[in-house]
């Protein structure tokens, strides 16, 4: 899958981003409140950690970015 729908911790803005392939993404922007998205601590990008769906290099290795 090549989209997730992100949702910001911080005002639960929700939006459906298009996710690298062969990337992590470690930073976003939320469009609503302008939070900027940090991995959590153990995941590797923003999809992983507020992503409904994680990152291509995870669903195709189930690993990503060393």
């Amino acid at each position: 899958m090549l989209q997730s729908m992100l949702t910001c911790p911080k005002c639960g803005h929700a939006a459906l981003e298009e996710m690298p392939l062969d990337s992590c993404r470690f930073f976003h922007e939320c469009a609503a409140c302008h939070t900027l998205m940090r991995p959590l601590a153990g995941d590797c990008c923003v999809f992983c950690s507020f992503g409904s769906v994680k990152c291509p290099p995870i669903q195709l290795q189930g690993r990503c970015c060393p």
